[in-house]
């Protein structure tokens, strides 16, 4: 049996007295890609961290070819061609391919100075090596975020990477790019570099990966290689459990004789969304689909009054509605979960608390300061209602999983009583168990008698959610489908394409 070339063996880790990681075995083979699975919490990412020298483990051994390596901080990890990539891109948008590739460690000139042209030749060596069409003189704002990917992935192995950690590596990227990324993936298994591939998107573990590791609850589960498993046994070892109804569709009952409670009449907002009209009814999840790029979450943001609307008419419950900035669309009763909870829905280092009561500061207020037994217990009270894992309300919302901080970003909203929810992608990079609890809160919302606008790629979600599904193509509505004439992921698809 081929001996592992990474051999991590009975990793523990304690945070303030509590285990994350509780005696973790895990091998990776040389040429292998290898996904790490696990719900919010399950102790991957600190396991990981580890790795790469973030924290430091309180008991257990990492050999590296059978040598004991000792990683203390990331250059550690680094020297030993130890190398993580993350969700959120390091590059710097002004700075051409090579210079991003070679920052602070570009090749000299004799006299001390960069060199340039070192910098570029030795930037083209690499990416022809890997075959990858990128002029390393381009600015890399000027590339698709496809490329960006890859810059960060020849950055890594242009320090001889043996190990290449990728951490939601698809999660920004089109279908076109994700196609672009696995070529790429196989190269490097080609060339004998190990892969360790986190991921939430089961399609693309079973697709692109040789064996699996489950954790849950800081515990390995499983490790097994993908052809000997099915989605339903990889589901059960994540959740411990099953999941129960939450992918299946059934018909909802709500009132579309009355009046709409939200009506978009030819919204135009710059040059990506051309006289776009749409209505939602009381207790009806609308759902909205279309490729990256064909204005449907620029149509949104335009409703939530985040881009300047340049013609049409806003209608809610009845009523012409002014919509010319955030503080309108909120006080017409509008919501809104954008894409990039991290960037747009959360101040990552404020706590979970702060971040929930920034909508509503004027509500907890007891004259001219915050009332904070009033706001400990609306924020305590979402926490259990929705579920989020932390310690206390007072973390930092940057040290939680990503389910964890999509549902902080759910209770800030739900906090301000909204009737109109929009939702851009409130799954993204969340795991299947976070998943189907974000599910059920949507549903629970549109039972309320309030309505839902739900924008997702995930077209398994899209069809268990929606009751109805408009279709966004080069900033237009150019198809409507009730839930119950869409026969398969198939039809759907097509009306996507176009």
């Amino acid at each position: 049996m081929e001996k592992p070339m990474l051999k991590m063996t009975g990793i523990s880790k304690s945070f303030n007295g509590i285990k994350v990681l509780d005696r973790v075995d895990f091998e990776l083979r040389k040429g292998e890609v290898h996904a790490l699975m696990g719900g919010n919490g399950a102790g991957k990412s600190t396991l990981m961290k580890i790795l790469t020298g973030v924290y430091q483990c309180d008991v257990g051994n990492i050999e590296l070819e059978e040598k004991l390596l000792s990683i203390s901080e990331p250059n550690d990890a680094k020297k030993n061609g130890i190398s993580m990539i993350f969700q959120e891109f390091s590059l710097v948008p002004t700075l051409t391919v090579a210079q991003n590739i070679f920052l602070n460690r570009e090749p000299r000139t004799k006299r001390g100075f960069i060199d340039d042209q070192e910098c570029v030749r030795r930037t083209k060596k690499l990416l022809e090596e890997l075959n990858v069409p990128i002029d390393p003189n381009s600015p890399v704002e000027q590339l698709g975020v496809g490329y960006w990917q890859m810059t960060e992935i020849a950055k890594a192995l242009s320090q001889d990477t043996k190990i290449l950690i990728m951490d939601e590596p698809t999660s920004s990227l089109t279908k076109n790019e994700t196609e672009i990324l696995f070529e790429f993936i196989q190269k490097l298994k080609d060339k004998g570099i190990s892969i360790i591939y986190i991921s939430h998107r089961m399609d693309e573990i079973f697709r692109i990966c040789d064996r699996m590791t489950i954790m849950r609850d800081g515990k390995r589960v499983l490790t097994e290689e993908c052809t000997q498993l099915t989605m339903d046994v990889v589901i059960q070892h994540i959740i411990g459990g099953s999941l129960g109804k939450s992918f299946d569709w059934k018909e909802r009952v709500y009132d579309r004789n009355r009046e709409p409670l939200l009506r978009v009449k030819n919204l135009t907002s710059g040059s990506r969304v051309n006289g776009v009209s749409f209505e939602v009814h009381r207790g009806e999840i609308l759902g909205i689909a279309g490729l990256m790029g064909s204005g449907r979450s620029e149509a949104v943001r335009a409703l939530f009054g985040i881009d300047p609307i340049d013609e049409g008419e806003i209608w809610v419950d009845g009523k012409k509605t002014k919509i010319s900035n955030s503080q309108d669309a909120i006080k017409a009763g509008l919501a809104l979960v954008p894409e990039d909870r991290r960037v747009q829905g959360l101040v990552l280092d404020h706590s979970v608390k702060n971040n929930t009561l920034l909508p509503i500061l004027s509500k907890v207020k007891k004259g001219w300061f915050i009332d904070d037994k009033k706001g400990d217990e609306i924020v305590e009270g979402f926490v259990r209602k929705l579920n989020i894992k932390t310690d206390d309300i007072f973390k930092q919302s940057g040290l939680l999983s990503g389910g964890n901080q999509q549902k902080i970003v759910l209770a800030k909203w739900l906090a301000n009583s909204p009737d109109i929810l929009i939702l851009d992608e409130p799954t993204i990079g969340v795991d299947i168990g976070a998943k189907t609890e974000i599910m059920e809160i949507i549903r629970e919302f549109a039972d309320q008698g309030k309505a839902v606008i739900l924008i997702s790629s995930e077209l398994p979600e899209l069809l268990a959610l929606s009751d109805r599904i408009i279709v966004f193509h080069g900033g237009k509505v150019t198809s409507e489908m009730n839930r119950k004439e869409i026969r398969s992921e198939e039809a759907l698809q097509h009306a996507i394409q176009g």
